[in-house]
Parts: C-alpha cells; structure tokens; sequence
C-alpha cells in the first residue's frame, strides 16, 4: 500500500509529533480488528515517561462533554469511508475506524442510537486516522481501518478542535442518491382496440348519432291508423275493440279534462286478473268496471303502475328512446298541444319494436359494423328464467309473469325443448268474453286461440351476431329472441328492450342524469 503524502499532515506537525522513541510502524503487515497497547509495550523507561505524559493532560486538561452529531448512516456509499471510534488503552486517545458506527460517548453523554461521525477520514493505504486527546503535543495512536462498531470509553474529540488540519468530510446526505422513495406509477396506456371492437362502437356511435337528428315522427310510416280509447268504456268493450283491430294496446283519452290518461296494454288486463283472484267476491261486478277503475285496480292488488310518459313528435328520436328505457315502457305515446284549442292530442304510439325496425331500415351501412356475438356482448338474460309446460294452466302461468315482472314465459317439454311461449297478450282471448272460467285451462289450448296473423317465435343461438339479429327485426315481426343450443333446449331470452339498452347505453360512462 502507498502512502498520500498530501493527507498526512498531522503526522509531521511538531505540534503534535510523537517522542522520537517510539517506534512507529511506517506500514501494517495486516489489517487487525483492533491494536492493543499493553503494558509491555511501554516497559521502557523512555516509554514510561510518555505514560505519565498522557495520563498528565488527561487530569489537568479535561474537556467538557459534548452532544455528538447524529447523522444518518448511508450503507450505499461505501467510497467514502467514515471514521468511527474503537476502544483504546490509553487514556483520551481515541481509535477510529473507516466507518460510522454506534458509538457510546463519555459519562452524562451517552444517547443510544446516535451516530458519531469523525472529522478525520480514515481510508488512505489501510492505516487509520490520527486522533489527539487535546491541544498541545502528545501522541499519536494508529490504527487500522476496521469494519466492526467498537464502543468508545474515553471523551472523544476532533482533530480540528485541537489545531489539527482538518480531513475531508463528507456528509451522508449530500452523498445520498436522491430519488424519491416510492416513484409514481407510469400512467397505464389504454389497451388498443382490436379491430371487431372498434367497428361494433363506430357502428354503434352511428345509430345514436343518426337517433339524434331524427325526429320521433319519422318512425310513423306514411299512411296509419290510431285507435284512442274513452276511459268511459267498459273494460269488457274495451277488450272487444281491441281483437277486432287485432291490436293489442291503446291510448286512453279522458274526455272530461281533454288530456291524454295513460295506454291500456295487456298488463292492465293481468291485473283484472289478479283482482279477481284476490277478491272472488268482486266478480260479478268486472263487467261493470270501467277503463277509468284500472287504477283503482293497482291500488287494490299493490300492483307498481308503470309511468305514464309521452314525447313531443318533433322531439329528437333519441330522447324517446332514453325515457322508454327510464320508465320500463315498451311502447310511448306522441303528444302535442293544438294551437288553436290549446288542447293535447295524441298523434300515434311508437314502440320498442317500430323504434328498432327504424334502425334496421335506415342504417344497413351501420348495423352490418356489429359483428360481435350474443355471447361476446352479453346480450339477454340466461338466469332464474321462468318456464312452464303445455299443461300448466293459463292462472299459473300469470301467476308466473306478475312475480318475476315478466311479459312472457317459455314452454317447454320434459326435456327442456322449447315448444312455445306464452306472452302476456295471450289472456286476452281467454277473458274477451267475460268468460274468466278459461283460466283454468291449459296453456296449450290458450295458445290455439291465437289469430292466424300471430308472428310466432323466433330463436338464435349464442353465437349468433347482432348484425343478424337487425337482420331478422328488419324482415319479421320480431318481439323477442328465444336464445336456444344446437338441441333447441333453453338457454335465454332477448327483448327488445335488451337490444334498445344495448345500442343506446353501451361505452356510456354515466347514464344517471338521463330524463
């Protein structure tokens, strides 16, 4: 090892050399944890005088406790050694090592846990740091750099405070690499759409854009017929119009107050139904109830109304769409005001159906874009679906849609094979005459009092695409989809109302301020 002549200047201070009689080694042989003075070394006369030298400036010059520096100790800077204190034999004279450790300071000092930093660096050609015990001349002990806390005994002090040259120190701090504890995360880039995904939202973006400039009126075709019913009528003659026009629903018209009162549907005649069940007693009296008693009926059974809602005909398409998803309405009537009788009139109804066949028709260009499948988008429901067989009777089976708040049931056979459907307007039949005896009987018999013009049941599979389904709704009368396997047994159903949520809500983030 070489020595650094311009780091050694204590060591040829006269101030501070060491008596001439000590033999001082110019370089260790090895590096030792620790070097013992014991008192063989000094059995010399010469070497006792030294002794008692010491031992004087001990007594007659002692220093004052002082607090040592806490500094933070920086493992991760290993060039720059530190000195730290070792033990000693000889009074006030304290051994330093290449590195900063726990040391324990002189009596009424002593704070555990604190770091005491020498000011003189110990790193140069393995020997170690020179440090005096106070002002004035006296001996200088060297020792070797160690990596081991020590403990020191003695009052400890620096060589600047003391005349001698100060060694360059440096602090852990400014030492430190300075990077921040926990380093943000790196925002998360979106993960790119794969090309089916972005031509099903660039065809979805499409229709709603389209269901925005087009106006509610444009859905009605050119040349229609509207039936309004006066809810003076009597739910009996009511029933009657309503299979001669082989329609199914109406508007109501209170012609007292010249307003518009609501749309007689097929669920108005399955709460009669639910009523009679309830109050057996009050049969006599259903001929004689008027349209105008249906909410009376609700109240009567505990039944929830649905909200009565209308739409301006000039008022953009889309917006009728939002309010039929709101209200869980399948169909919505168009209101306006008359401007000279300052009146409303009801220029038509439109439906989920119309609404959805409107789309098909006129966005063939975008509708072929949704090429994803049910099972990939989602579409339907696939759990807790109430089903029922040909011999279930009608009573059950609208037991059936008014606990699970459902327009249809599912017929099946033992094997799960689905045979038919039930729909709500399937009561109609059964009760047209006053004859609510028919509700007894079975659902197949119910079922072969459709009118010839019924479109029947139309069926996909899970892998079916929804361009095909738009397909199918813009060439057939389309009220639902059974969704089947390849054994034709049940797998789901979708409404219509599933594919108008679809097209309408899917990729929005927040719906809740919707009207």
């Amino acid at each position: 090892m070489e020595r650094n002549p311009e780091l050694e200047p204590a060591r040829g201070d006269p101030e501070t050399k060491a008596p001439a009689d000590i033999n001082l080694p110019s370089e260790p042989h090895e590096i030792q944890s620790q070097i013992e003075v014991t008192e063989a070394q000094i059995d010399d006369p010469a070497k006792e005088n030294v002794k008692s030298w010491i031992e004087a400036q001990s007594e007659t010059q002692p220093q004052p406790p002082t607090e040592p520096p806490t500094v933070e100790v920086d493992d991760a800077v290993g060039d720059l050694p530190r000195a730290e204190n070792t033990p000693s034999p000889v009074p006030g004279v304290t051994g330093t090592t290449a590195k900063a450790s726990t040391t324990t300071s002189a009596p009424g000092t002593d704070t555990p846990g604190q770091v005491q930093e020498s000011a003189a660096e110990a790193s140069f050609g393995g020997v170690g740091a020179v440090s005096g015990s106070g002002p004035g001349p006296g001996p200088a002990l060297i020792t070797p750099r160690r990596r081991a806390a020590s403990t020191s005994t003695g009052p400890s002090t620096t060589a600047a405070g003391h005349g001698l040259v100060p060694q360059f120190v440096a602090p852990s701090s400014y030492l430190r690499r300075r990077t921040s504890l926990r380093s943000p995360m790196a925002p998360t880039e979106p993960k790119p759409l794969s090309p089916l995904d972005r031509d099903q939202l660039q065809g979805l973006n499409a229709i709603r854009d389209f269901l925005k400039v087009r106006t509610s009126y444009d859905v009605l075709p050119l040349s229609f017929r509207l039936i309004v019913l006066d809810t003076d009528l009597r739910i009996k003659k009511a029933i009657s119009i309503l299979t001669q026009n082989s329609i199914v629903s109406a508007p109501l018209w209170n012609s007292k107050t010249s307003r518009f009162a609501g749309i007689l549907t097929s669920t108005d005649f399955i709460n009669v139904i639910q009523y009679y069940c309830q109050f057996p007693d009050e049969f006599s009296k259903l001929d004689q109830f008027r349209l105008s008693s249906l909410r009376d009926i609700e109240k009567a059974i505990g039944a929830i109304p649905i909200e009565t809602v209308s739409v301006h005909p000039s008022k953009p398409l889309y917006e009728a769409c939002r309010r039929m998803l709101k209200t869980r309405a399948r169909r919505i009537p168009l209101v306006d005001v008359d401007s000279e009788t300052n009146k409303e009139m009801v220029v038509s109804v439109i439906t989920q159906y119309r609404i959805l066949k409107f789309i098909a028709v006129n966005n063939e260009h975008n509708t072929v874009l949704l090429k994803k499948t049910v099972r990939d988008i989602g579409l339907g429901t696939y759990s807790g679906i109430a089903t029922a067989s040909m011999g279930s009777s009608v009573l059950d089976v609208v037991h059936l849609m008014v606990k699970y708040n459902i327009s249809c049931v599912p017929i099946i056979d033992s094997h799960g094979r689905v045979l038919n459907v039930f729909e709500a307007v399937d009561v109609i039949p059964c009760i047209k005459n006053g004859a609510y005896e028919d509700l007894d009987g079975s659902v197949g018999e119910a079922l072969c009092k459709r009118s010839d013009e019924s479109p029947g049941i139309y069926t996909c599979s899970e892998g079916d695409r929804l361009d095909s389904i738009f397909d199918t709704v813009r060439k057939s009368r389309v009220h639902r989809l059974i969704v089947v396997d390849d054994d034709n047994k049940l797998k789901g159903i979708i409404s219509l109302s599933d594919i108008l949520k679809y097209v309408l809500l899917y990729g929005v983030e927040d719906t809740s301020n919707w009207a």
